[in-house]
């Protein structure tokens, strides 16, 4: 695993519970600012037990990767709401 990935994995295993963070805010936070397709990568190969649900994409809109159903399912027992047109209302559950 290469310094980055690892660094992006410590960041996700951060985020509480209720809270989801865009692709490109890790990048930003990591000092990568164009580094969101790379974060992306990571989350693909993410280590077991990491909340990866709470990642998605910048407007709220989850990835299509995965179980996109199954994610939003997770999100919303953990109390993230959404938006009529189904994306994560990111005023109200944007973590930082």
């Amino acid at each position: 695993m290469n310094d980055f990935y690892r660094q992006v994995y410590d960041l996700v295993a951060q985020i509480p519970r209720g809270k989801v963070i865009s692709y490109g805010q890790i990048a930003r936070l990591l000092c990568r600012p164009r580094a969101a397709r790379e974060v992306g990568r990571a989350m693909r190969f993410c280590p077991p037990g990491l909340p990866w649900q709470r990642v998605v994409m910048r407007d709220g809109s989850i990835a299509a990767g995965g179980d996109p159903a199954l994610r939003r399912q997770i999100l919303e027992g953990e109390g993230v709401s959404f938006l009529p047109d189904g994306r994560v209302d990111m005023d109200a559950c944007r973590w930082m």
